[in-house]
């Protein structure tokens, strides 16, 4: 919960707008400034403070704890310019709530926790348990210092400037050991921990055999991703309450699912009981990995028969592919979520041009993969194989990367060994019909007519059967220097369903600064005014040009009726 905190009827109106944007996730405190600081410092996991920042550290200082425990602190000056994230820049998130009140507000974010500050992601921030010298570590960094990366495991991290050699080492591990000096340890959550328990199998049974298991194999608990199980067992107290204990979900199984699985340790005790020879081995592997503790079952002081089993599996890393669409090219439409992935992406893949327009939003040690025209089948395989090495990669592409872009080729290439995501963007048919007014306005088509890779046969079959269905229809990769018949040919096929007027746009450079435009008519254009750089929209026989801008109605009865109404 975020507490809201005003003094004035300027700082009131900010905090309402605030208190609108995020109805489940804000509480407003009324009352006098020092008590309303108080209870929302106490019962809050973060603050929005509208007041001088003065004041608040005053507030807030004899109420300091600690940076594990304290809430994230934010101010937002009376005029809203400014959100300054003033405490628990990282651990609080006052950093993030910086940047997401400054967009809802209007307000200038204003973060100087350094890592933050100069595109360095903190250790602390990586999403894994820490430990060591993560202050000396960071500093490090910050100053420039080879810092060097032992990656034990492998496990997709987002860009840090790791060094082959330092003096300073961050070391990716799952197992049990002990940060040396100048060190830091980061621990991946690769172990599943597959468990089997009678019924009514006490909690401290199954957690000290768990605990016990990790412990002789010399493996850290702070790596454990999740207990695994049979379906029949999901509601095991024994099992629940230790994967509550550890922090972990439980994860489960059919019967069927495990009985599939080759297992060293098969038994009939499980078969009789829950329909598979293995549960705790089973579960555990049942996502693939390496068997690091075979099935051990747990020991009771009384000498009555165990009733809880375990076994550990290092599961492989899966890598990460975001797939990212950079829009039309205008920055102010690349999208927040691409902004992201291409902060957390370790590695980049892209066509050098795509590359250089967003090389600055990359953090420093990203790595960068570029290659020219015509390789975009190389691209989607290196992508692809990088992901598959656990690395976190994004690939990018133009537009939307869904269309006509490298989405396809990358899942094409893609299996199911790693993970991939989507992040849609602004296509150029939709950035020229944004220009040309609203000719997207009912059903659409977009055709290329580009027949390197498309028999020109299936083109122009697609082509007639939009003008026949009646449907607005732009056109892709129009004309180039070698392929300047195609666009004639499509419009004469158009022509041959829609009259000479129907109305035409013309986008070239749709959103960049040497953007250009035009609305003319079918009978009217001229081919020549187009080349690879365009997108060319032919409207249906509804669509219009009203003040010069092409509308297609959308269709409904409501329309029919305003039209004979005037």
């Amino acid at each position: 919960m975020i507490g809201l905190i005003s003094a004035t009827a300027a700082g009131a109106a900010a905090r309402d707008r605030l208190a609108a944007a995020w109805p489940d996730r804000t509480r407003v405190y009324d009352g006098p400034v020092a008590d309303a600081v108080r209870r929302a410092f106490a019962e809050c996991e973060q603050l929005v403070c509208f007041l001088a920042t003065g004041a608040v550290v005053r507030l807030v200082a004899p109420l300091l704890a600690g940076k594990t425990t304290d809430p994230g602190v934010v101010c937002v000056d009376e005029a809203g310019r400014y959100a300054v994230a003033l405490l628990g820049g990282h651990g609080g998130g006052a950093n993030d709530l910086a940047c997401a009140a400054g967009e809802v507000l209007g307000a200038e974010p204003v973060v100087t926790t350094a890592t933050d500050a100069v595109g360095i992601p903190g250790l602390d921030t990586l999403g894994l348990p820490v430990e060591g010298d993560v202050a000396g570590v960071t500093r490090a960094l910050l100053d420039g210092e080879p810092v060097a990366l032992a990656a034990e495991v492998p496990w997709p991290l987002p860009p840090v400037p790791f060094a082959a050699e330092g003096a300073h080492t961050v070391r990716l591990t799952d197992r049990a050991v002990a940060a040396g000096e100048r060190e830091v340890l980061l621990r991946p959550p690769s172990l599943v921990v597959g468990v089997g328990a009678s019924r009514g199998a006490p909690v401290e049974e199954v957690l000290g055999l768990v605990e016990g298991a990790l412990r002789d194999a010399g493996l850290s608990v702070r790596s454990v991703a999740e207990l695994a199980t049979v379906d029949a067992k999901a509601g095991e107290p024994g099992l629940v309450g230790a994967a509550e204990r550890l922090g972990v979900p439980l994860v489960t199984y059919t019967a069927e699912e495990l009985a599939a699985i080759e297992v060293p340790n098969p038994s009939d005790a499980p078969l009789a009981a829950v329909g598979t020879p293995s549960v705790a081995e089973a579960a555990a592997l049942a996502r693939g990995g390496e068997l690091l503790v075979p099935k051990r079952k747990s020991e009771r002081a009384d000498g009555q028969p165990a009733m809880a089993t375990c076994a550990v599996v290092r599961r492989p890393a899966r890598g990460r592919l975001a797939v990212v669409g950079l829009g039309p090219g205008a920055r102010d439409l690349l999208t927040p979520r691409a902004r992201a992935e291409l902060r957390r992406a370790s590695v980049l893949v892209g066509l050098d041009q795509y590359v250089d327009q967003i090389r600055d939003l990359l953090r420093p040690g990203t790595r960068i993969l570029e290659s020219g025209l015509g390789a975009e089948e190389e691209r989607a395989r290196t992508a692809v194989a990088e992901a598959r090495k656990g690395q976190a990669v994004a690939l990018i592409g133009s537009g939307d990367a869904g269309v006509y872009a490298m989405a396809s080729p990358a899942l094409a290439e893609a299996s199911d060994d790693i993970d991939v995501i989507g992040v849609p963007g602004v296509t150029a048919a939709l950035a020229a019909a944004a220009v040309l007014g609203a000719p997207l306005g009912h059903d659409h088509v977009s055709i290329s007519l580009s027949d390197l890779h498309t028999p020109w046969e299936v083109i122009e079959r697609r082509v007639r059967a939009a003008a026949e269905a009646d449907i607005v229809v732009t056109f892709y990769n129009p004309r180039s220097r070698g392929r300047d018949w195609q666009l004639p040919k499509a419009l004469g096929i158009l022509a041959e369903h829609r009259a000479p007027t129907t109305p035409v746009g013309v986008v070239r450079q749709a959103s960049r600064p040497d953007e250009s435009s035009r609305v003319t008519t079918l009978g009217e254009l001229d081919p020549a005014w187009v080349d690879m750089m365009t997108v060319v929209t032919v409207g249906n026989t509804a669509t219009r040009t009203i003040a010069g801008r092409m509308v297609t109605p959308r269709g409904y009865r409501w329309q029919t009726t305003a039209e004979e109404a005037r």
